[in-house]
């Protein structure tokens, strides 16, 4: 049990420097040297873990989206003890804007995995197993809030999640690169939001 456990953490360190490194540098300048040194471990450390660059890089990925998982969950139940769908909601959506040095590394971190997503098979998998998830969740939240009377009946979860999704990841570029303020976004988000559940 113990080997299990330094191994993860191992994997973990070397993910996360990585992602440190990517986030300045980009995916493309980051060596498996310059890896290792930043989590301070040897080459052959690194390579013990990781057979290619590309393994290390979808554990990153992997890594990053679960962290973001629990951060996000987290925050929700921050909120109250039982938080209405509509506050979970705006919850991940916020949660979503790069607004903090987590926040913007996350996105600058998927900008880059995006370039690369478009001439690697594996990672594009993993990038678009991501997103259906996401719609598959707010769509629940949405659902229930319907069967409530929050959400009018004659709304398609579904496609109001899609919507959801897209204004989200519309306005958080604009966010980076300090096109609007991170409380005109929310506002706007509050605006949408407002005009899906009811009063």
């Amino acid at each position: 049990m113990p080997r299990r456990v330094d191994r993860d953490d191992r994997r973990r360190r070397i993910a996360e420097a990585l992602l440190r490194l990517a986030t300045t540098r980009g995916l493309e300048a980051v060596s498996l040297r310059q890896v290792a040194a930043e989590a301070g471990l040897s080459m052959g450390a690194v390579q013990h873990y990781f057979r290619s660059k590309d393994e290390m890089l979808l554990y990153a990925l992997e890594h990053q989206a679960g962290e973001r998982e629990k951060r996000i969950t987290e925050r929700v139940l921050a909120v109250e003890e039982h938080p209405s769908p509509r506050k979970i909601l705006r919850t991940c959506l916020a949660e979503l804007l790069p607004v903090d040095e987590t926040t913007r590394a996350e996105l600058l971190i998927e900008v880059a995995f995006f370039i690369r997503a478009l001439t690697e098979p594996d990672m594009r998998k993993v990038i678009t197993e991501g997103s259906p998830k996401l719609i598959d969740f707010f769509a629940g939240l949405l659902g229930t809030a319907q069967e409530a009377g929050d959400v009018a009946p004659d709304r398609d979860p579904v496609q109001e999640a899609h919507i959801l999704w897209s204004m989200a990841d519309s306005l958080r570029t604009t966010v980076i690169l300090e096109e609007r303020p991170a409380e005109e976004v929310m506002a706007t988000i509050d605006y949408h939001l407002d005009r899906l559940f009811r009063a």
